[in-house]
């Protein structure tokens, strides 16, 4: 069975970032997603916004607290979780919410609106690179540390190595 989840959208209102009483954190992000269909027979575009609750524990819910805000774009994957609760009138409830697994922060630093320069090791790959792209992204149980700044490839790109085949090879076959 497969339970996944893949969402690329906009966070709607600032991350709401909670520490239970054993230290862990845990953050709640409603993020929209939106589809945009091409109705032919009228000629016009129509939009349907999709809201989705996104569940984020420990490190990925210290990475929401530092660097997400309302606007940000995020990539998510995740599954699917339905809780059950009582309302404040006694009735059952049920809320389905997507388990976070992966987040990356996408987009450039000067999208997001919580990059007003509170980071200034955060996603340094490079001009005009996006959050997320060579290692940058979060994953649950891993390290939620952003990566360290990379060295700058020289000015030259270089050429991969061809691999070499020994002269006395009879199959000088490339595989």
């Amino acid at each position: 069975m497969v339970n996944k989840v893949i969402l690329v959208g906009n966070v709607g209102i600032d991350p709401e970032v909670r520490t239970l009483e054993g230290g862990a954190k845990v953050a709640r992000v409603r993020l929209a997603t939106t589809e945009r269909l091409y109705d032919r027979a009228s000629n016009e575009t129509k939009e349907h916004t999709e809201w989705h609750t996104i569940t984020l524990w420990r490190g990925l819910a210290d990475v929401v607290d530092r660097y997400v805000r309302k606007g940000t774009q995020l990539y998510i994957e995740g599954r699917l979780r339905t809780r059950e609760w009582m309302d404040k009138d006694n009735n059952k409830r049920y809320t389905t919410e997507i388990l976070a697994d992966t987040m990356n922060l996408l987009g450039r630093r000067s999208d997001n609106p919580a990059s007003d320069g509170a980071a200034p090791g955060y996603g340094a790959q490079g001009q005009g690179s996006s959050y997320g792209q060579q290692g940058g992204g979060y994953q649950q149980g891993g390290y939620a540390q952003p990566q360290p700044p990379r060295p700058a490839a020289a000015s030259q790109p270089q050429q991969p190595a061809a691999p070499s085949v020994p002269a006395d090879d009879p199959d000088d076959l490339p595989f």
